[in-house]
C-alpha cells in the first residue's frame, strides 16, 4: 500500500467516529477562528501563493464539474433533463446517481441508461473552469488527484499527470471482478448509443460482456457496484505517492477543489494533514458551501466559500492569464 492510499485509510477509519458530523455539513477537525480577508484580497493571496510555490498538487472532487455545468448528478435540473430527460419522463428519476441504482428489469434496460450516462460525460466539452485552472497552474510543476470520473482532466493532461482514485468512464471491468484486467468503454459505449437511437434499452447483442467470464460488464467506477481495485487503481495511488515522493522538500501549495461531505477523507484531509507535516507547504481550498480552515494550518492556507467557477476565473484574471 503506497504512503497517500495508507493515510486515506488512516483517515477514513478515523471519519466512521464522526459521520453524524459530516451528516450535517460539518468537519470534526478544529478550525481557525481568524476572520477570513475579502474576496478581493483572497484572490490576490491565492495569485500569490500559486507564483510563490515550487510546484502544485490540486485536488478536485465533484464541485469542480459542477461549477461548470456538471451539476446533473443529484437535480431534477436544467442539464439533467437536457442528458436524461427520457429517462427522466418514463421513471421518475431526479438526478442522474438516481438511474444508477434503479432495479432494472432487463440488462438492456439497464445498459441503456449506463450508455446513456457514460456518453454525457465522454463526449462533453472541457469545461469552463477545468480551463481556467489550467492556466493558472500551467507554469508549475503540478499533479492532479481527483476523485472524479468523468474524464474532464484527461481531456486535458496525460496519464502520467493525473491519478483518478475513484475510477474512470473510459474504462470497463468484469462486475463480478473475475480478472484484474480493464477494457476500453469509449468504443461500445459509442455503438449502444446509436443502436438504442430513441429508445430506453440498448439491443441484446450490444450490452457489454466480460471477455473472460462471459458475465456483464459495469464501469470501472467506484459507487455502484463491485469496484476493481486491481492494478489500474493501484497505479492512481502509485502516481500521486511518487510525485509527493519528489517533491515533499518543496515549496508545495496544495488546491482543494469542490469537496464535500461525503468523501472527505480522500482528498480534503489528507491535504490538511499533509501541509501540517510538511513546512513549507502551503493550502487553498474553495467551496461553494462550506469554509474549513483547520486551525494547525492557519497561517499557510486561505479557505475561499464562493463559486469555484468564478473564483478560479479571478484569479486566472488576477495572474494576468
Amino acid at each position: 500500500m503506497t504512503p497517500y492510499e495508507q493515510l486515506v485509510v488512516q483517515l477514513t477509519n478515523q471519519s466512521f467516529r464522526y459521520q453524524h458530523v459530516y451528516r450535517q455539513g460539518g468537519t470534526p477537525y478544529r478550525l481557525t477562528e481568524k476572520e477570513s480577508l475579502p474576496y478581493e484580497e483572497q484572490i490576490k493571496a491565492f495569485a500569490r501563493m500559486v507564483e510563490q510555490a515550487d510546484c502544485i498538487l490540486v485536488g478536485a472532487a465533484s464541485g469542480l464539474s459542477a461549477a461548470g455545468g456538471g451539476d446533473f448528478y443529484y437535480e431534477d435540473n436544467e442539464s439533467y433533463r437536457a442528458y436524461f430527460g427520457k429517462f427522466a419522463e418514463k421513471y421518475g428519476f431526479q438526478g442522474a446517481f438516481a438511474g444508477m441504482m434503479h432495479p432494472w428489469e432487463t440488462a438492456e434496460e439497464r445498459w441503456g441508461y449506463l450508455a446513456t450516462f457514460l456518453n454525457t460525460t465522454l463526449s462533453a466539452p472541457v469545461r469552463q473552469p477545468y480551463v481556467d485552472l489550467d492556466a493558472v497552474i500551467r507554469d508549475k510543476e503540478f499533479f492532479i488527484l481527483t476523485t472524479n470520473q468523468d474524464t474532464q482532466f484527461m481531456k486535458l493532461y496525460p496519464w502520467d499527470k493525473v491519478a483518478e482514485i475513484q475510477g474512470d468512464h473510459r474504462f470497463f471491468q468484469c462486475q463480478h471482478c473475475c480478472t484484474d484486467e480493464v477494457w476500453d468503454a469509449t468504443e461500445p459505449v459509442a455503438k449502444m448509443i446509436a443502436g438504442m437511437g430513441e429508445g430506453l434499452a440498448v439491443p441484446t447483442d450490444l450490452v457489454p460482456r466480460c471477455p473472460h467470464c462471459g458475465g456483464e460488464a459495469f464501469p470501472w467506477v467506484r459507487g455502484y457496484g463491485n469496484f476493481l481495485q486491481g492494478e489500474l487503481y493501484d497505479e492512481q495511488y502509485r502516481k500521486v505517492s511518487d510525485w509527493l515522493g519528489q517533491h515533499a522538500q518543496e515549496k508545495v501549495l496544495f488546491i482543494e477543489l469542490g469537496v464535500g461531505r461525503m468523501t472527505p477523507a480522500f482528498i480534503q484531509e489528507p491535504f490538511w494533514a499533509l501541509v501540517s507535516q510538511l513546512p513549507q507547504a502551503s493550502y487553498v481550498g474553495i467551496n461553494n458551501v462550506t469554509q474549513f480552515l483547520p486551525e494547525v494550518i492557519e497561517d499557510r492556507g486561505i479557505a475561499i466559500r464562493g463559486d469555484i467557477a468564478e473564483v478560479l476565473t479571478d484569479v486566472r484574471a488576477e495572474m494576468g492569464r
